[in-house]
């Protein structure tokens, strides 16, 4: 018997009496739908605190830019972890998976806020948030593989988009967290402990909501159950579990396709956080905004992005039938044309200027979205956690980086306007490398019949 760090997937039970199927088909998905939305939302309540927490350390005598690399220790390892761990999720039971990394990640941080060594120097902060990072990584591949096994092609798209609202719900939830811990401790540290020890609370809930696939409760796979199979499913393929070394070499590492989505999720977070992260100080030095301006401006960025994820979803499975190349190639050219629109916009219509900013976070998060479906869409359901997990790998490790370090230098040296340009052509890039997926994807998907539920 080999050793297994992590429970292995779950066993299938005898299927059910068809006349039980559709009714505990239906509650479990609703189940699991709720407990990896819940349990991934609760992950942002130990990745955001620490930022809640920068002021305070800085009083403690470090500076903004000790801090700052400290901060960057969580996303160098979160893209890595994202799709290592990934691999491991393939290989593991997601309902298990997706509560020990929630775990793990909010003892991190419960550490750091209890512990004061944890604080008192650099090094040991980046190495705690490194660790924390790597745990973080552990999220989205089981939240993906729970979606792969519970939600047919011509319904992820929908489904990812309104669960993909637990990015925006944790984040915004991580704030009044550290408020109410000030509150309830009246010291700055439980900014840091009171958040995990809230998520362990989360972590149990998900564990008793989520299921790992419809075979574990004894229900059919989901391509079965809807009627729904693209034309490269094979039952003994989809169902099949994996060693590693199959998930990687056979199925991620020679599927030139992923490698395309990859690549042009890495010039999607360009242009995403090249924005947003940037947007309060180019708003003042560019556009002639006051502090407070900038700061309401900016703070619309991320609402923006809730109707347009959740209408990119939406599209790509009723009007383009699980196609995802299309809707990213569309969101893609209209983030462009509003990306020129907040460049050039003389600055003296504030108008103008906040609409085209929240236009860009409308239009921008879909293409986030709708990378990591369609990644779980192009290999079996067994290796969807390393196929998502190599587009995020691009995504934080490349393209957050350029973002952050690659547009502060250029904007340094060479004003806004190289930084705007490198923005722009990180548009055009993404639709590029994504049209390279378009015909596949449409041999792909040209057989299905309608859903049958």
């Amino acid at each position: 018997m080999s050793f297994r760090i992590f429970p292995a997937p779950a066993a299938h039970k005898p299927l059910l009496p068809d006349a039980k199927v559709k009714s505990i088909y239906s509650i479990e998905r609703i189940k699991v739908f709720i407990g990896i939305f819940i349990g991934y939302a609760a992950y942002y309540f130990v990745r955001k605190n620490f930022s809640f927490a920068i002021p305070d350390l800085k009083n403690q005598g470090y500076d903004t830019g000790q801090l700052g690399l400290v901060a960057s220790a969580l996303s160098i390892a979160y893209g890595f972890s994202k799709f290592l761990m990934g691999n491991v999720s393939d290989r593991s039971n997601a309902r298990y998976f997706l509560s020990i990394g929630l775990v793990l990640s909010a003892f991190t941080m419960i550490f750091m806020g209890l512990i004061p060594f944890a604080t008192s120097s650099v090094a040991i902060m980046f190495i705690l948030l490194f660790i924390n990072g790597w745990f973080q990584g552990m999220g989205w591949p089981a939240c993906g593989r729970v979606v792969a096994h519970w939600y047919s092609v011509r319904e992820r798209g929908t489904v990812m988009s309104f669960w993909n609202l637990a990015h925006n719900a944790g984040g915004f939830f991580a704030g009044p967290l550290t408020i109410l811990a000030i509150e309830l401790f009246s010291n700055w540290h439980a900014k840091l402990y009171f958040p995990g020890l809230v998520s362990i609370i989360f972590a149990l809930v998900a564990l008793l909501l989520v299921r790992d696939t419809p075979q574990s409760v004894g229900l059919p796979p989901i391509e079965e159950y809807n009627n729904d199979y693209p034309k490269s499913y094979d039952a003994k393929t989809q169902e099949k579990e994996f060693s590693a070394k199959d998930i990687f070499f056979k199925y991620v590492f020679n599927n030139r396709l992923l490698w395309y989505i990859a690549i042009a999720n890495a010039f999607v977070y360009v242009v995403r956080n090249g924005i947003v992260s940037w947007a309060p100080l180019f708003l003042q030095e560019a556009k002639g905004y006051t502090p407070d301006q900038s700061v309401w401006a900016s703070s619309f960025y991320e609402l923006a992005a809730i109707p347009g994820t959740i209408l990119c979803g939406i599209i790509s499975d009723k009007l383009f039938q699980g196609r995802r190349a299309p809707v990213t190639i569309i969101y893609m050219a209209m983030t462009l044309i509003a990306v020129l629109v907040y460049w050039k916009n003389p600055g003296e219509n504030h108008t103008i200027q906040n609409v085209s900013l929240w236009a860009i976070g409308f239009f921008i998060y879909g293409p986030v979205m709708l990378i990591g479906v369609q990644a779980i869409d192009l290999v079996p359901k067994k290796a969807a956690g390393t196929a998502a997990g190599l587009t995020g790998l691009f995504g934080y490790f490349i393209g957050d980086q350029l973002a952050n370090t690659g547009v502060g230098y250029i904007v340094k040296y060479n004003g806004w306007d190289f930084a705007l340009i490198g923005i722009s052509l990180s548009c055009v890039l993404a639709i590029i490398f994504t049209s390279f997926t378009w015909n596949r994807e449409k041999k792909n998907l040209a057989n299905l019949t309608p859903l049958s539920h």
